[in-house]
């Protein structure tokens, strides 16, 4: 088989092809990891300076007398201490409701095959389609009618259920082996049997991978939390830097922007690998 390119492979296996194809690949690398990195340098460098060094113009690029003092007083001015342990509990409650919902649905469109299956998670995908933005207002309507303002289920029923979620386990899912499904019910096991004894154990990269989304997701939630969790004493992380920024200076906001922003990057550092490895299992069978 013949293939067109716009450079030949004769071209680019030349020395000056080689060396053009490498300068290419390099420059791409370096400009995307710029565009990536650089904000959070920003963010950590703008900590380091003092109110009147971020206004300068033009901006410098290193503090001239770096600091941390903005980190322990954006500590004490935001309170990040509560924030943190309210974001992470309302991410537990998230994660673990979002496993019980995504799992058993994804698992029963798996294996279990009910009629209008196909039906059915062709409704969940087609929610994907539509913009967070258009069922917020009925989505708070149902939050206020429920009576669940400032409670914490007013986070956890809205994330319980994950249309995206659901797709990647059922992939997943479907490349277990039948064979598996079939010598668990042989022995006299029933459906949830074979999900906890069976399914779970072989599905822990997929599994990864959901939980480290759905924590991440409730970790950087804004606008739904704005909205239900109004008592200052409940809110998360992110309506919490935002509601006292006003108040305090510019170098204490990147401060406790950076210490936010900590927790996410050591889930990414620690699972990276969990992360690659789900978003890649069950793409293959054989």
């Amino acid at each position: 088989m013949q293939f067109r390119t716009i450079v030949s492979p004769h071209q680019l296996n030349s020395r000056w092809g080689r060396r053009i194809y490498w300068l290419v690949l390099i420059a791409v690398i370096v400009v995307f990891t710029l565009a990536f990195v650089f904000p959070l340098y920003w963010m950590i460098t703008g900590a380091m300076k003092t109110p009147e060094e971020i206004a300068e113009m033009p901006p410098s690029l290193v503090p001239a007398d770096p600091t941390l003092e903005a980190f322990f007083e954006a500590w004490d001015l935001f309170d990040i201490g509560t924030l943190l342990a309210n974001t992470a509990y309302y991410a537990l409650g998230a994660w673990l409701f979002s496993m019980a919902v995504d799992v058993t649905a994804a698992y029963a469109l798996s294996k279990l095959r009910p009629m209008f299956g196909n039906v059915i998670l062709g409704a969940m995908l087609a929610t994907l389609m539509i913009p967070p933005m258009v069922i917020l207002i009925p989505l708070y309507v149902t939050i206020v009618d429920l009576g669940l303002l400032n409670n914490a289920w007013g986070l956890w029923f809205p994330a319980a259920a994950n249309g995206f979620n659901i797709f990647l386990l059922k992939r997943f899912f479907d490349s277990i082996p039948r064979e598996l499904i079939e010598a668990a019910q042989i022995d006299g096991a029933g459906p949830l049997r074979v999900l906890w004894s069976v399914v779970l154990p072989v599905s822990r990269p997929i599994l990864g991978v959901v939980s480290i989304f759905t924590i991440v997701t409730a970790f950087k939630d804004f606008v739904l939390p704005l909205l239900v969790m109004t008592d200052s004493e409940k809110m998360t992380i992110s309506v919490g830097l935002s509601q006292t920024a006003g108040a305090v200076t510019q170098n204490q906001i990147m401060g406790g922007l950076v210490i936010a922003s900590i927790p996410m990057i050591i889930v990414f550092f620690v699972f990276q690998r969990h992360i690659m490895a789900g978003l890649t299992a069950g793409s293959i069978k054989g």
